[in-house]
């Protein structure tokens, strides 16, 4: 178990989770019904045989919201419905109106529906109550916004909102290409992505490369900045931080996997805590540094 991405809300530190057990058991997966498209709960990190819905180590809490969507592709329901309307038109000599063919479609989905295969999803999040924040498994805003209402609905109350810097993040990952000086632990990988600032400008993207290269100063020279980066911090852990603030490719380098294989994990669930407290551990570190060289504002309340 190890996150892939790490997409970073921020709620007040003053606000206590001595409720989310309770909710987050009020509010379970529940199977997707024969005439829902889809249902969203909460359920166990680690897997269908626990009842544990946090799992809690230290300041760090773990939760996963599942979810059960039914399939049933929009070009299905069309060509029946098309084909419905052509027996309709040889029967009745003209084609239905608007309202006809509405009424139609809904029967059709509603026929349908209970048949569609139900496709299950999990989105894994990591509640650090240190520092406020909630960091979420996706690059997909919508997607950690989506978990993040879903915890507000098991606490009734949870005032997260999305990172905010002080300073423009494309203007620090430029300054850090350009040579500029750089936070204790942090190195830069061989990817980035350069835009011009105008309006349709262009775009450049790089990997494997040097970004210290006189090829990419000259990109610089030109007025591209840099809108995602890839870095690496303490030999520890690789990623690429965008300007939107998103971590992506979160990976765990030798020098942490190293501390993981030398710990006893008598069990599954065991080993799963290890790895949770390895992988909290980073992703605190690593938001700390981001915190002080983006400038990031803390939440109010």
């Amino acid at each position: 178990m190890f996150f892939r991405n790490l997409t970073f809300f921020r709620y007040p530190t003053s606000l206590k989770l001595d409720t989310l057990d309770a909710g987050l058991d009020e509010c379970q997966l529940r199977p997707v019904g024969p005439l829902e498209l889809s249902t969203r709960g909460f359920i166990s990190p680690y897997g269908r045989d626990s009842e544990v819905l946090a799992a809690r180590q230290g300041d760090a809490v773990w939760v996963t919201l599942g979810g059960e969507d039914r399939l049933l592709p929009g070009a299905v329901v069309n060509d029946m419905l098309s084909r419905k309307l052509d027996e309709i038109e040889e029967k009745e000599g003209q084609r239905p109106g608007g309202r006809t063919r509405k009424r139609l479609k809904d029967e059709l989905i509603t026929e349908l529906l209970p048949r569609a295969f139900v496709k299950p999803s999990k989105t894994d999040a990591l509640i650090d109550t240190t520092h406020g924040v909630i960091a979420i498994d996706t690059s997909s805003r919508k997607t950690g916004e989506a978990l993040v209402s879903e915890v507000r609905r098991a606490l009734g109350s949870f005032p997260a909102l999305p990172l905010n810097a002080e300073i423009a993040p494309r203007s620090v990952l430029t300054g850090w290409v350009a040579g500029g000086e750089m936070p204790e632990g942090l190195v830069i990988g061989e990817e980035c992505e350069l835009r011009d600032p105008v309006d349709q400008g262009a775009v450049v993207k790089v990997q494997r490369m040097d970004l210290h290269s006189d090829e990419i100063a000259r990109h610089l020279e030109s007025g591209k900045q840099v809108t995602r980066l890839a870095l690496s911090l303490d030999d520890h852990v690789s990623f690429v931080l965008g300007e939107d603030l998103v971590v992506r490719k979160f990976k765990l380098l030798e020098g942490a996997v190293d501390e993981l294989e030398s710990t006893d994990a008598d069990d599954v669930r065991a080993e799963m805590d290890a790895r949770f407290i390895l992988m909290a551990a980073e992703v605190k570190r690593l938001f700390s540094v981001l915190e002080s060289a983006m400038k990031l504002s803390r939440a109010e309340g």
